[in-house]
């Protein structure tokens, strides 16, 4: 049986309080959401969407147990063993050996952490927001190694590679997805009580 929202929403909050990381798992569910349309899966966004939304199940109780917790999370809850492996796949190289296969997980893979990046820079500007956010910044805060240190840049490439992108448009496209979905998400993030 498929998850819906609600039930992902349930077994998220179960494990994961911090405003940061609802809104993190929120931003992720729309930004992957968006690339299901653009990329002509729309049939499945609310997959790729729910994908998002648990990617980071279990990273604030057990960051060391990150990807391989969540699985074990996951299949008690019951859910499909198809979310289960999409969602480990973001992992891979640091923490699973579940290597990115379908184009959703390649999707995840490469927005993690450049969506946290993105959301970094947002916060930097006076308008606190992606909407008039250029590429160009975008481009300057990636190259820029201490800002937003944590998101990783290896990664982000490495996303972009396993897309058989350029990065420039991997960083064009999620941050389309981010000003495209910006309304959305802070609606989200607001009717979670995750500000």
């Amino acid at each position: 049986m498929a998850m819906t929202r609600a039930q992902a929403w349930d077994l998220l909050t179960k494990y994961n309080q911090e405003p940061f990381h609802l809104r993190h798992a929120i931003t992720v569910e729309h930004v992957m959401g968006w690339f299901a349309d653009k990329l002509g899966y729309g049939a499945e966004k609310e997959f790729w969407s729910l994908v998002g939304l648990l990617h980071d199940l279990d990273y604030e109780r057990w960051p060391e147990e990150h990807c391989l917790k969540s699985q074990e999370l996951m299949r008690e809850a019951g859910v499909d063993e198809a979310v289960i492996r999409s969602t480990a796949s973001h992992g891979w190289g640091h923490r699973v050996d579940i290597r990115p296969e379908h184009e959703m997980e390649r999707v995840l893979y490469a927005v993690d952490e450049l969506t946290g990046l993105i959301g970094a820079a947002a916060l930097m500007r006076p308008s606190k927001s992606v909407s008039d956010m250029e590429l160009k910044s975008l481009k300057k805060k990636f190259k820029d190694k201490k800002f937003a240190a944590g998101c990783s840049r290896d990664i982000i490439t490495k996303g972009a590679e396993l897309l058989g992108w350029d990065l420039d448009k991997l960083l064009d496209l999620t941050l389309s997805a981010m000003r495209d979905e910006e309304g959305a998400i802070e609606a989200a993030v607001e009717a979670a009580g995750a500000q």
